[in-house]
């Protein structure tokens, strides 16, 4: 049974169909296999609805809606001016800085695709004019995007802790300290390429200026402070926090900044609408798949096959580190976490490994997938938005991909990394 649903899948797959189809065809070739025929298809129904019925869901498209609404408005722009009146001076700071807003951002609206287009669109042509190549910048775009999936809010966290049955509260404070990690790696070595390539740098701001631009992104800075704070502080719940921010994106866009106008609601309304509901579909398939490859002990088969339990906690991390990041080459990630999760669920529980670190670093080979080639997500989002070929955009990420991966293995050997914050906050 196990080759016939793999086989559709990829089939499928190279057939060109999306996601799902491959997803919900070899779920009913399970389901008939094991119950002779599909008389009972209303169970494997009842299994897809349960996978969107989480009330924690809810935060998905509020997050998604407030990440539109600062996109579209002046939130993303002044964050990215004040780093820069800070930092952009120094030598590869307008590199550091656009790591940095990348960072900001993403503590803002937890979508790394959101993060390529809101830091990207702005900040390219001004790296460009610099000096720095196209390639070195496309490739920091795309995976300074990265850290957005680990500064709470993550998308990807939460779909992981529905999942999982894991805290979402917990993943999300874990997930600063390991990207903080990813923003310091990343800006010491933009420094050194500005350094080798003699990149000028540019001019210093004044303490007027920087003043000015701090009074400027006070607005957007009560983003971070209403999602770690509230959550932290007792006020909100993860999905409290996230209609929070929507109502909190709409103040300053529409009433502070006047960015946008009622007109432009119907059109904020169907992107978030269109990407909502592709979410919750791949959501409910796979986890109506997911059902089907547990009730057939197929996760079981796989990892006794592969000698996982026998490995120990290190051997199932570092399994679970390889499985993601390569799935999450070819596959978009949020099917990758339903698919994955509940095949690695009896090695992490026979190991007892923290579900947390587990989710964190779940989180960061989910997010180093979808920036490496061939088939990362966010490597089509940059082809979009900036219309480069597709060699021009991979050709510089080697050396990002390599410490993201340092990063995943500093956190197999440091879990602290993930875990002091999470231990501070809940222990």
């Amino acid at each position: 049974m196990t080759t016939i649903m793999v086989t559709t899948m990829i089939a499928l797959l190279l057939l060109g169909f999306p996601m799902m189809i491959p997803l919900i065809t070899a779920a009913i070739i399970g389901f008939y296999m094991m119950f002779n025929g599909l008389g009972q298809m209303d169970t494997l129904i009842q299994q897809m609805l349960a996978g969107i019925r989480p009330a924690s869901l809810i935060a998905v498209p509020m997050f998604i809606l407030a990440a539109d609404i600062m996109t579209r408005g002046q939130s993303a722009e002044r964050l990215i001016n004040m780093v820069m009146a800070f930092i952009g001076h120094v030598k590869g700071g307008l590199a550091v800085s656009t790591a940095a807003s990348c960072t900001l951002f993403g503590a803002v609206s937890g979508s790394t695709q959101a993060t390529v287009v809101a830091v990207g669109s702005p900040l390219r042509p001004k790296l460009l004019k610099a000096g720095y190549s196209d390639s070195f910048t496309l490739a920091l775009i795309i995976n300074a995007s990265d850290i957005a999936f680990l500064i709470p809010p993550s998308i990807g966290m939460i779909i992981y802790g529905v999942i999982s049955g894991t805290s979402i509260a917990e993943l999300f404070i874990a997930g600063i300290g390991p990207g903080l990690l990813i923003l310091l790696m990343f800006s010491i070595y933009c420094v050194i390429y500005a350094t080798v390539r003699k990149v000028p740098t540019e001019p210093k701001s004044s303490w007027g200026e920087r003043l000015t631009a701090v009074r400027l992104a006070l607005w957007p800075l009560g983003f971070p402070v209403i999602i770690v704070g509230g959550i932290y502080g007792g006020i909100f719940s993860p999905t409290e926090a996230a209609a929070a921010c929507v109502l909190y994106a709409i103040f300053l866009e529409f009433l502070i900044f006047r960015s946008l106008k009622v007109n432009d609601i119907y059109a904020i309304a169907k992107s978030t609408g269109l990407i909502t509901a592709v979410v919750f579909i791949l959501v409910a398939v796979g986890n109506g798949f997911s059902w089907i490859i547990s009730f057939a002990q197929i996760p079981q088969e796989i990892l006794a096959a592969a000698g996982i339990h026998e490995a120990g906690p290190t051997g199932v991390l570092i399994a679970i580190c390889i499985a993601f990041f390569v799935a999450c080459m070819f596959v978009d990630p949020i099917v990758v976490i339903l698919v994955l999760t509940p095949i690695f669920a009896p090695a992490v529980a026979a190991t007892g490994l923290d579900p947390v670190l587990v989710g964190i670093l779940i989180t960061l080979q989910v997010a180093i997938g979808s920036a490496t080639p061939p088939f990362g997500c966010d490597i089509f989002t940059a082809i979009a938005i900036f219309k480069r070929p597709y060699w021009d955009v991979i050709k510089g990420t080697p050396p990002f991909v390599l410490m993201l991966i340092l990063a995943a293995a500093l956190l197999i050997m440091f879990p602290q990394i993930a875990l002091f914050l999470r231990d501070l906050a809940f222990r």
